[in-house]
């Protein structure tokens, strides 16, 4: 599987990857997540936008990444907005976190990066006994004009098409998103599906806001530096020049908890 180096563009990534939904944290607190002295593992965790939403309610977190220079984001955003979350340099497969230690391990936008099994492994070594893995994905849809004509750009930059990230492009049939082979492999290893459920919201964009967005996608984020300069140029230039564009979004969240 193709590894993209996210920290190629970090700082598109930092201002393009806070559209967390307020309805994502009001979803899980009426399934009865609750994050108040919660000690929480954020795997995957990029710039730090769940890590902050979860210490905003209290949580005790520790975010992990493999990407350097993403994590200096993480570092400089809780400097700027007063956080004091841990951030540390591993992988999901090599945490570095000690045994046993979490209530909660979090996994946003990732999944689909990992080495499955070796990851699995490791959440089931880091979790105290019964504790809760949420794996969420969130992203643009499909069918608005914005979308289309970026979708038209980028096809004409990405060889071998748009397909879906990561090991996603594997898989035959997925549901809300998510292959259907990760449920079977969460349940073998020991992870009860306690819930699985879909929201919809939108974000509003400037056009400049919507670039950067896009740069932030691995499609883009995996090209050659002059490439993806060039092809942001061009998507720059195919859109209007509107105030702001309002783009729907998915949020696909799934609970499961440890059974061992």
């Amino acid at each position: 599987m193709e590894h993209i180096d996210f920290g190629q563009v970090a700082k598109s990534y930092a201002k393009a990857r806070e559209d967390i939904p307020v309805s994502l944290m009001d979803s899980l607190y009426i399934r009865g997540i609750f994050f108040d002295g919660k000690k929480v593992a954020d795997i995957g965790c990029g710039t730090g936008a769940l890590s902050r939403k979860m210490a905003m309610r209290k949580a005790d977190v520790t975010g992990v990444d493999p990407s350097k220079e993403l994590l200096q984001y993480a570092v400089a955003l809780n400097l700027l907005k007063n956080y004091k979350i841990p951030y540390l340099q591993g992988t999901s497969e090599d945490t570095g976190l000690q045994d046993s230690q979490f209530d909660m391990v979090t996994v946003m936008r990732a999944w689909h990066w990992f080495d499955r099994e070796k990851a699995i492994t490791e959440m089931k070594r880091i979790l105290k006994a019964k504790g809760t893995l949420l794996v969420i994905d969130s992203g643009f849809l499909v069918g608005s004009s914005v979308v289309k004509k970026t979708f038209e750009v980028l096809s004409r930059y990405v060889n071998g098409g748009l397909k879906p990230a990561g090991t996603k492009a594997d898989s035959k049939q997925r549901i809300n998103g998510f292959p259907v082979e990760w449920f079977d492999e969460w349940q073998r290893n020991g992870f009860e599906l306690r819930d699985f459920y879909k929201l919809n919201y939108s974000v509003t964009f400037t056009k400049q806001e919507w670039v950067e967005r896009v740069e932030s996608v691995s499609w883009i984020a995996g090209l050659e530096a002059g490439v993806r300069k060039k092809a942001l140029q061009d998507l720059s230039d195919s859109l209007s020049d509107e105030d702001s564009f309002v783009i729907p979004h998915d949020c696909n969240v799934c609970v499961l908890r440890l059974q061992e």
